[in-house]
């Protein structure tokens, strides 16, 4: 199957500049491909994954994908798809977050190139910029684009205008230096891809064979926008969002929402993915298509270590057997429940729940722990007058107490 039908069938094409033109391109070579990343943090999170996803398709099919880290254009702002200026990052910022970036993309996805924009960008002088590059931008052009035109109101400085410009340079240098034709994106990106391709024509003829493509805004089925939980992003680096809460997220995706995630998010086969769609048809409570998504979205961007760790927490806290997890496992398992710091000191159960603020007063907490409705490290415990000495469990550095089946709370030894 030629990759761009592969793509349109998972749904990953939103805009093309020119669909049979890159059609025959792929048929006829393996091309050099790109797309790029600011480092406006520290660490990416799902809504970066499907254009590098994207970008592994086109590797699996024998092209060579290239990752460019904005270390110039981060240092800039990017005004796509926001109604006021971004906050403009110091270079120690830009350099800390170009490093975390750069080493997780690595390590994620480890036979792609990886170059930085500021490498050829910082050496440009400004009055090199304007002559060589400045006077290739038609200023009505640029306004009449949506990444610009939908910032006139609320008002852009010049500093941002210019973003598309140095975006455009860094296709046509990745052109030139490594024949890359292709350039991948966000639907909100669509402005600068073409604004790439035109630098290019004018720069080195219209017959120079360059293409863009964008990748549509995932949405859920009910319309709202796919990839934020109440508790903000989920990010691929594990100490901001734990491989088990990662895990999770997909696991509870919902049935209207599973079979589209596994095109766009797994490198199941079409076959594969048709079996999933009709176990959610035929034993939807069975949630096999959910926890298929799961493992195999955790097992790319963590390992399959993480994976195995994910799934041992869950199957843990299903049974409510909490002994059989490590220290670790603790941490990340309760990384976002209620938590406080209590004392190394040997505590009376009663004065444990109200230290760890899990009831308000002593009355609550005997009634809680007489009726059976207190569990501490899985045990439950319906003695008032028991002690529990912090030091027991966990390397003595935690203590879980799970109040009524569902709602737990996390003792951090001090």
């Amino acid at each position: 199957m030629n990759i761009i039908d592969e793509l349109s069938w998972r749904g990953l094409i939103n805009q093309q500049s020119d669909e049979e033109g890159l059609r025959k391109l792929v048929d006829e070579k393996d091309i050099s491909l790109y797309c790029g990343m600011d480092p406006t943090g520290d660490s990416m999170h799902i809504g970066h994954l499907l254009p590098f996803m994207t970008l592994k398709r086109f590797g699996d099919a024998g092209h060579h994908p290239y990752i460019v880290i904005g270390g110039a254009t981060g240092s800039i702002g990017d005004p796509s798809g926001k109604k006021a200026e971004r906050p403009m990052q110091t270079m120690d910022q830009v350099n800390h977050n170009v490093e975390a970036l750069s080493n997780q993309a690595e390590k994620i996805f480890k036979d792609f190139t990886m170059v930085n924009n500021y490498d050829w960008t910082e050496p440009i002088g400004i009055l090199d910029f304007l002559r060589d590059y400045g006077k290739l931008f038609n200023v009505n052009t640029m306004l009449n684009k949506e990444i610009i035109s939908s910032r006139l109101e609320a008002g852009i400085s010049f500093t941002e205008f210019t973003y598309q410009i140095l975006q455009s340079l860094d296709f046509l240098t990745l052109f030139r230096q490594h024949d890359i034709q292709l350039q991948v994106g966000g639907g909100d990106q669509w402005g600068n891809l073409t604004a790439g391709l035109d630098l290019i024509h004018k720069a080195e003829g219209q017959e120079a064979k360059v293409y863009a493509l964008t990748i549509p805004l995932l949405l859920k089925a009910d319309g709202t926008k796919f990839g934020k939980t109440a508790g903000g992003a989920v990010w691929l680096d594990a100490e901001k969002t734990s491989p088990y809460e990662f895990y999770q997220f997909w696991f509870n995706q919902d049935d209207k929402d599973v079979i589209n995630l596994l095109k766009k998010f797994t490198f199941l086969t079409q076959d594969e993915i048709a079996a999933l769609a009709e176990k959610v048809k035929t034993a939807p409570e069975e949630r096999v298509a959910q926890r298929t998504l799961a493992e195999e979205v955790t097992k790319f961007v963590h390992g399959e270590e993480a994976l195995k760790t994910a799934e041992k927490i869950t199957d843990v806290l299903f049974s409510g057997e909490i002994q059989a997890l490590t220290t670790d496992e603790v941490a990340q398992a309760f990384h976002g429940v209620p938590s406080e710091e209590i004392s190394s000191d040997e505590i009376n159960l009663v004065d444990l729940l109200i230290a760890a603020n899990v009831d308000k007063s002593k009355r609550q907490a005997r009634e809680d722990i007489q009726n059976g409705a207190i569990r501490i490290n899985g045990e439950r415990l319906t003695d008032t007058t028991i002690m529990i000495d912090p030091k027991d469990s966990f390397d003595g550095k935690y203590i879980v107490i799970r109040r009524g089946k569902k709602k737990y709370f996390l003792a951090k030894i001090k």
